[in-house]
């Protein structure tokens, strides 16, 4: 069976160029392959010309999970409670969803069984992200006033007692915070975090 062959594929993700190569295809026919093999659930589709195979994305790591959760979708980071949980920040742990931090639209997207979440922000605000490995992530500070950012805006919401403050560089909060409208630093204050 061709899928057998789609196994010498060792990219975390690939296009139809990379399924016309191991399976000897013109690259039309390899789209309606890749197509085929998803809807027999040999392959999971992320986006467009964006697969992974069904073995693979059953021991994904929450790292390649996070790597997807920034091609799902570009320009993004990986923010929220989700990396707060990262960095073991907070005890409130999501299972199978992943929450970034967008510039283009506010979004969710269904894969398998995982839920990606992106939440625009302006532009200017977009930032406080390193790469780590494969993948963007918000400092642990910035994604904790990305949450409150948020919450001031309606639009999320977050338990403040599950967060361990003390994992937090307050200087560097503080310094991040100045981006923000002004009424994140009295959030910061209300909350005794500065």
């Amino acid at each position: 069976m061709n899928i057998n062959k789609l196994r010498s594929i060792k990219k975390l993700y690939f296009g139809y160029e990379a399924v016309a190569k191991a399976l000897d295809i013109a690259s039309a026919s390899a789209k309606v392959c890749a197509y085929r093999y998803t809807r027999q659930g040999f392959l999971i589709r992320v986006k467009r010309n964006i697969y992974v195979r069904r073995d693979i994305w059953d021991s994904l790591s929450q790292e390649e999970l996070f790597c997807l959760a920034n091609i799902a979708q570009a320009p993004t980071y990986v923010s929220l409670l989700t990396a707060l949980g990262l960095y073991e920040i907070t005890t409130q742990v999501q299972r199978n969803f992943v929450e970034s931090i967008a510039v283009k639209r506010t979004k969710e997207l269904r894969v398998a069984e995982v839920v990606f979440n992106y939440t625009r922000i302006k532009s200017s605000l977009y930032r406080g992200f390193v790469k780590k490995e494969d993948f963007f992530i918000a400092t642990p500070e910035k994604a904790l006033l990305d949450a409150l950012y948020l919450m001031s805006r309606r639009i999320y919401s977050i338990d403040l007692s599950a967060i361990d403050f003390k994992k937090l560089d307050l200087k560097r909060l503080r310094k991040e915070a100045d981006f923000f409208p002004k009424g994140i630093l009295g959030s910061l204050k209300k909350y005794g975090i500065t």
